[in-house]
């Protein structure tokens, strides 16, 4: 399946639940609602047109505005990847779990929520596995986290 294929199944099968990015990246790169998230992520690995059944990864970007959840997807079978990204505000980040969907997602929000602070909502083990049971000081990977000794690079 060529880009322009499996753009056109996308805007087919989902139509305005995916916004196409221009990112300049060899894979397509899309916005997702965050109330469009589950909808589309069935679609994406059920419909045979489409059939991403491979959960690359995800992970959290912190933006100091907003944080981003990015979702990198593959198809076996269409040799085909494609990227999302669902944005969600800083102050209320909480994003649905596709684990039933995938459940390779399970490690990979399980990190999103230790170390940015990023809720995963009806995920069904979200425990830590990176820092310590005990841990209370913050979010690592957050702009604004500071470690004590911690010396913050100046920004450019």
């Amino acid at each position: 399946m060529t880009k322009e294929q499996l753009q056109t199944a996308i805007t087919e099968k989902l139509g305005d639940k995916m916004t196409l990015l221009d990112t300049g990246r060899h894979d397509l790169m899309y916005e997702v609602k965050r109330e469009n998230l589950l909808e589309v992520c069935k679609t994406l690995k059920d419909d045979e047109s489409l059939a991403f059944d491979y959960y690359l990864n995800s992970h959290g970007v912190d933006t100091k505005e907003k944080f981003e959840v990015v979702y990198n997807l593959a198809s076996i079978i269409h040799k085909t990847r494609i990227d999302f990204k669902v944005i969600l505000p800083y102050d209320s980040a909480e994003i649905e779990s596709v684990q039933t969907i995938w459940p390779g997602a399970n490690w990979f929000e399980r990190e999103m929520w230790e170390l940015y602070g990023i809720n995963v909502l009806n995920h069904d083990n979200l425990t830590r596995f990176l820092l310590a049971d005990d841990w209370d000081k913050g979010f690592p990977m957050r702009k604004d986290w500071d470690a004590p000794g911690f010396i913050r690079m100046p920004e450019l």
